[in-house]
């Protein structure tokens, strides 16, 4: 393999949110003469075609998802599910590993890319290719919540053992976990995820059967839980910098134009909790209530709440009347990357996906955290207390918030001449500029494939 003729192959967990993170690396990397397969459930194809920037060296490969009780027919990513089928979906794409590894053989990467196939590393090892798996979320999670010792299944985490970092995290973190974010990450991590395996059975056999991780991170945020992870699997970490998406080739529709286009600078809220974030009634309602508190404009991009059918079902009584001309809430697919990138918008209240952490840091916005499942929550602690770029919205014991809580955080980052407004603005702008610093992007690709063609040597 040398800087010309890599092989590839990319083989992400069938969500949007891991096609497209694999389809950004796989552009950079394309970028650099490296020729590239990308497998990807058949229907889904179209949704990834406008984003392959090198089709010339990226060719799609249609996977048909097989049909698995349970899962609606058609069904091919979790776009097309509910949270609850998950499991069945990994379940159909276990189900594809004969015809991926007569597509292997045929292919004769050098490398394949990979994150829940947990059964890749072996097939690829029998065929003489190397596997990298390319963790769409942060290094921080990874180090902080998969802590086996011994055999997976005989490691009975507690609510207690996860409230602490494990030993031998960075001393300088600043990462816990309350009580009920704890309980939430042992539930996720011993669900059935596939047949007969739990997600983080699944996470750690991808872990320590790969020949190298990978993440979407750079030293500079990350660099200590990255040496963690490392000392931890004692494998070698790749870091591929902040991969940052091409800017759209879309306009802002229209309505949005518009809308924005009336408002001051820095004046606007934009609240979004990703596409597959479902809230309860409740919570919903105290956090579009918390945004009218503020007295800001504000734009909430949301799914409609559990038990209801749409947006305007779901908002408090007298809430639409009361927020006419100041406020949107809005229950479709918005261009979150647009919109963060309007001069208007001044604050972006964030679920804390990684993804969205990308994004928000790459923008001027202040950043506003609610956290709500999953690795949300050890984000959301590296944003606000390690990396200071951010403020939490304060939670109940039982991990519930208040309209109070969510106004108290935003009128708080929003305060240019508070302590706290200021320190998050300053540290929010320094990583800002060091992202978008002309050649850092390009240095930490480059060192990605020598460390790549250092694995091929090995």
């Amino acid at each position: 393999m040398d800087d010309k003729n890599g092989v590839l192959a990319m083989y992400p967990w069938f969500a949007m949110g891991h096609l497209t993170s694999f389809l950004h690396l796989s552009n950079k990397l394309a970028e650099r003469g490296h020729k590239i397969y990308f497998y990807v459930p058949t229907k889904t194809l179209y949704k990834l075609e406008q984003f392959n920037l090198h089709p010339n060296l990226i060719t799609f490969i249609p996977i048909t998802v097989p049909h698995v009780e349970g899962l609606p027919p058609g069904a091919e990513t979790t776009a097309d599910i509910t949270y609850p089928m998950q499991p069945n979906l990994m379940t159909a794409m276990d189900m594809t590993q004969p015809i991926t590894e007569a597509s292997l053989k045929e292919l004769k990467p050098h490398f394949v890319f990979f994150d829940l196939p947990h059964w890749l590393p072996l097939v690829a090892r029998s065929l003489g290719v190397k596997t990298i798996f390319y963790c769409t979320g942060s290094s921080a999670t990874i180090g902080y919540w998969i802590r086996e010792t011994g055999t997976l299944k005989n490691a009975l985490l507690t609510e207690t053992d996860l409230m602490e970092p494990p030993r031998g995290f960075p001393l300088t973190s600043k990462i816990k976990l309350y009580a009920h974010e704890a309980q939430q990450l042992i539930d996720q991590g011993g669900r059935e995820f596939g047949k007969n395996m739990s997600f983080l059975e699944r996470l750690f056999r991808s872990f320590t059967e790969c020949d190298a991780i990978a993440f979407k991170t750079c030293r500079e945020l990350e660099g200590l839980y990255c040496d963690y992870v490392q000392n931890h699997y004692q494998k070698p970490i790749l870091l591929a910098g902040p991969v940052l998406p091409e800017p759209p080739t879309s306009k802002l529709d229209e309505k949005w134009v518009k809308w924005l286009g009336g408002c001051k600078p820095n004046s606007i809220i934009f609240c979004a909790f990703g596409s597959e974030c479902v809230m309860r009634k409740d919570q919903f309602q105290e956090l579009v209530l918390g945004l009218e508190l503020t007295c800001f404009t504000f734009l909430a991009a949301l799914r409609p709440p559990l038990g209801t059918e749409n947006i305007e079902a779901a908002l408090p009584e007298g809430f639409a009347e009361r927020i006419q001309g100041r406020g949107v809430v809005d229950g479709g697919w918005i261009q979150q990357q647009l919109i963060l990138a309007h001069p208007s918008v001044g604050c972006f209240v964030t679920h804390c996906g990684y993804g969205s952490f990308s994004e928000g840091l790459l923008n001027e916005c202040q950043l506003v955290l609610l956290p709500n499942v999953g690795d949300q929550f050890i984000n959301a602690r590296m944003m606000g207390r390690d990396l200071k770029v951010g403020v939490e919205v304060e939670k109940e014991e039982d991990g519930t918030f208040t309209k109070d809580a969510v106004c108290k955080a935003i009128q708080s980052v929003m305060d240019f001449d508070s302590e706290v407004g200021k320190e998050v603005k300053e540290n929010h702008g320094k990583f800002r500029e060091l992202l978008l610093q002309k050649g850092f992007e390009d240095s930490y690709i480059d060192d990605f494939v020598q460390r790549m063609q250092g694995l091929m040597q090995g």
